[in-house]
């Protein structure tokens, strides 16, 4: 009766520990690439736009929330230096996207890039007084904010040479620079 017991205690350890009691069944898991997201490009093939797709670091967020201009989230006048000198994907004719293509590409069903935030990002497009429109892409809503305030960024570019030419082939990891 003892041993049995012992046995069984044993038994039960074992599986509670996670120890494989079945010498069949492989131990680690693979994890398929696809889980993985890369830096790219979001091509808007209906708007012959293409966008810029890129993580945001924890730099860029720090900036947001201090006011601050790092990379892609600061002032508005930089995000039309940033976005004019960005070497993206292979290409340097970037733009701060206008107020009705943010919109645009934010009502698409889903979501169409990977990286994003939830809070507005800038357009080049001015309202009706000093202040300048940035989109909310979780309603696609335009909204008036002055120029010194803080924001994301995301960069377009016009790709209807690429359509024309069918060149349809990017990088899947693009390098990302400024120019200077």
């Amino acid at each position: 009766m003892k041993k049995s017991v012992i046995t069984l205690f044993m038994s039960t350890a074992i599986l509670m520990a996670g120890g494989d009691t079945n010498p069949n069944i492989s131990s680690v898991v693979g994890i398929p690439n696809q889980l993985c997201k890369k830096n790219t490009v979001y091509r808007e093939l209906d708007a012959h736009l293409m966008w810029q797709d890129q993580a945001y670091v924890n730099a860029e967020d720090g900036g947001y929330k201090r006011h601050h201009s790092v990379a892609k989230v600061g002032t508005w006048n930089h995000a039309m230096s940033y976005c004019r000198r960005l070497n993206y994907a292979g290409y340097s004719d970037w733009r701060l996207p206008t107020s009705d293509e943010l919109t645009h590409v934010h009502k698409q069903e889903g979501t169409v890039f990977n990286y994003t935030r939830d809070t507005d990002f800038w357009s080049s497009t001015p309202s009706t007084d000093t202040r300048y429109y940035v989109v909310f892409p979780a309603d696609a809503y335009r909204y008036k904010r002055e120029k010194d305030e803080t924001n994301y960024i995301r960069c377009v570019r016009c790709m209807k040479d690429e359509i024309k030419e069918k060149k349809y082939i990017l990088s899947e990891t693009p390098i990302f620079s400024t120019r200077n």
